[in-house]
């Protein structure tokens, strides 16, 4: 499929410059990557002994980051999350997924798909809200389903013909959405195997394969984004989709409910991420510019007061949600940040194209 050979294929290529992507947002507004760490006021960085962060200068500084565990991998880490409870956090590298305790950064487990002949990074992962379950994809079509207790498969869901690239539990943990690059979207049903199609026939295009997809906290909704630029509201129960949200100029590769469901938050190859009213087919309410590379994964935080962003340029970014503005950015990985996670009590997952996990913890000061 056409674009599909972007998806995923950024990790090993060097961070680009291009300031023709500088968009100031308001007087407050401040590019971070301008700015020398070495002439920032001591009081505006932060240093550990191979990270940093600056801290915009022109705003009250409203947050403190603190390095919390290290978590090294053999091949590229291509996707980090938490369990509900945080009690864990699993990643996804080539061949298998790992998952650790959060708390004390040790590994409990290594689940291993032995079906699999030849290794394939796996794309997406997920835990039911029950946390007994994790739901992972990889290179080929399927979706499996591990019993995190008895360390097996659960289940195997095949329906897709080509990667699923996103996946999600729905809230109350009886279905879960799917996304892959043969364009479509899929509910399956927990108990029985069996799924829902959720296609878009009408602008249905070879650049049309779904990068990311996120559940809103009522389960009623799913937001999809896209290799086309577009992100897409459906139904759960119907089926139906209910709008189409233009304005990106490049691939949406993740998108994110806010906590209270009426927002929806999406990252793009465009390097901006833009905020939407999830109940109106119009423009973005709000625009974060001043990214200098792509955004490959967006998060928020369970207040909804910050939007966290991944980039290629090996940065992460904390925005303030309703001003737009940039508090800090946070470098702290020797290649592009894929995958993001916040937990419910401030801790920060990151995964990198440097073969490492880091747990990080937010606070405010």
């Amino acid at each position: 499929v056409p674009g599909l050979s972007r998806v995923f294929t950024l990790w090993s290529v060097p961070p680009h410059d291009d300031a023709g992507s500088l968009a100031p947002i308001s007087e407050n507004s401040v590019f971070l990557e301008e700015l020398d760490p070495l002439g920032v006021p001591p009081e505006f960085k932060k240093e550990g002994r191979d990270w940093f962060a600056i801290f915009n200068p022109k705003i009250k500084r409203a947050l403190d980051i603190n390095l919390v565990y290290t978590l090294h991998h053999k091949s590229i880490v291509s996707c980090v999350k938490f369990s509900v409870d945080e009690k864990y956090l699993a990643t996804g590298c080539e061949g298998a997924a790992q998952i650790f305790d959060a708390k004390t950064g040790a590994r409990t487990c290594i689940l291993v798909d032995n079906k699999v002949t030849k290794p394939a990074y796996i794309r997406s992962m997920c835990f039911s809200p029950n946390g007994k379950y994790l739901a992972i994809s990889s290179d080929n079509s399927r979706i499996c389903i591990w019993d995190i207790i008895k360390r097996r498969i659960r289940n195997v869901f095949d329906g897709h013909t080509l990667e699923v690239y996103a996946l999600d539990f729905s809230p109350d943990g009886r279905s879960i959405i799917s996304g892959s690059g043969d364009r479509t979207v899929r509910i399956w049903d927990m108990q029985d195997g069996s799924h829902k199609l959720l296609a878009d026939r009408d602008t249905e295009t070879a650049d049309s394969g779904v990068a990311s997809v996120a559940i809103s906290p009522d389960g009623r909704l799913v937001a999809v984004g896209s290799l086309d630029n577009i992100v897409r509201i459906w139904d759960v129960a119907t089926g139906q989709l209910i709008e189409r949200l233009r304005g990106h100029k490049d691939s949406v590769y993740s998108v994110a409910f806010t906590p209270d469901g009426d927002w929806i938050v999406s990252g793009s190859l465009d390097k901006t991420i833009k905020y939407w009213d999830g109940d109106e087919a119009s423009a973005a309410t709000k625009n974060f510019l001043g990214h200098r590379d792509y955004v490959l994964t967006v998060a928020i935080s369970p207040d909804g007061q910050w939007v966290v962003s991944g980039l290629k340029d090996r940065g992460v970014q904390f925005w303030d949600s309703r001003s737009a503005i940039t508090q800090f950015k946070l470098q702290g990985h020797g290649n592009a940040v894929i995958s993001i996670d916040l937990s419910p009590s401030s801790l920060l997952a990151t995964g990198g194209g440097d073969c490492i996990a880091r747990i990080w913890r937010y606070d405010s000061v």
